[in-house]
């Protein structure tokens, strides 16, 4: 079996849980899911726009600790309190990713830490 290697970075807020940020193991990364919390302040940002955002910017900052980038995504999962703001996830995505996009999931969900708007994790795999 691979060695697994943790994954932490102050760029991304710290793990308000029992998990970490990601676990490397091999060439594949699995982020944990990112709310919109700002890494500095450890506080929510206001407002679905920044709250996604935010949510990318922090999966960036651990993609980046991994030696990786978002272009490395493979999978994807976005979780919606309101999935009436799916238009907004994409349109917002898009300035974060680039083709091929990932595969992805989007799923609407009663509730998210912290009141969050929305989540999202993810799946990185590394080039050699």
């Amino acid at each position: 079996m691979s060695h697994k290697t943790i994954i932490q970075t102050p760029d991304a807020p710290a793990a308000i849980g029992t998990y970490s940020q990601a676990v490397k193991v091999a060439q594949t990364v699995y982020l944990s899911g990112q709310i919109g919390l700002d890494a500095n302040t450890m506080q929510m940002v206001d407002g679905i726009e920044a709250q996604i955002h935010r949510v990318f910017q922090n999966l960036r900052a651990v993609a980046d600790a991994s030696g990786g980038s978002l272009d490395d995504m493979v999978k994807l999962n976005v979780f919606l309190t309101d999935l009436a703001h799916f238009a907004k996830v994409n349109e917002i995505m898009a300035t974060y990713f680039h083709q091929p996009y990932p595969a992805r999931a989007a799923v609407g969900v009663a509730s998210l830490p912290r009141n969050a708007l929305v989540e999202a994790d993810g799946v990185l795999v590394l080039q050699d």
